[in-house]
């Protein structure tokens, strides 16, 4: 299974880089992961914020694979316990599909993209900084998947 973690942003600091790195290695060969960093449209003072997450957006839904499985990480979305998103993973998994989860930039997502989205996944009802959100899911990822092989990663 491929799961890419489609990013609005770019040049995170090292910290990030080396937490998603760190899950993204753990993750092991059964699911090639890969983070895709979408870049940030310009902004001025005179911008329009609801031009900027449209043009996002589309960079976004440019870069999902033809028939993945569309995750948006959205703090009004599926709230999962550990258990329930192993099991929601491992069918995922049976399913052959690739996954694509897709983290806005400052201004959140473009409707264009929750429209498109085959799940909404709330990581938790606080707001959450974006560059911690990238390493909060690959960690969620990895203990979903440790528990599914019955790894000792996750004690509960």
């Amino acid at each position: 299974m491929r799961i890419e973690l489609l990013a609005l942003g770019t040049r995170m600091p090292g910290w990030v880089d080396a937490g998603v790195e760190e899950y993204a290695r753990r993750l092991g060969a059964e699911v090639r992961f890969e983070l895709r960093e979408i870049p940030l449209v310009r902004r001025t003072a005179s911008s329009s914020v609801a031009r900027a997450r449209a043009e996002e957006g589309a960079r976004l839904l440019a870069a999902i694979r033809q028939d993945a499985f569309v995750v948006t990480l959205d703090v009004a979305g599926r709230v999962f316990s550990t258990e329930q998103l192993a099991a929601w993973l491992q069918l995922r998994m049976r399913e052959g599909r690739d996954l694509s989860l897709l983290i806005g930039g400052p201004d959140g997502l473009a409707s264009e993209c929750l429209q498109r989205s085959d799940l909404r996944w709330s990581l938790s009802a606080l707001t959450l900084p974006h560059s911690l959100a990238r390493i909060l899911v690959v960690e969620q990822l990895y203990r979903a998947l440790s528990l599914i092989k019955g790894h000792p990663y996750h004690r509960g």
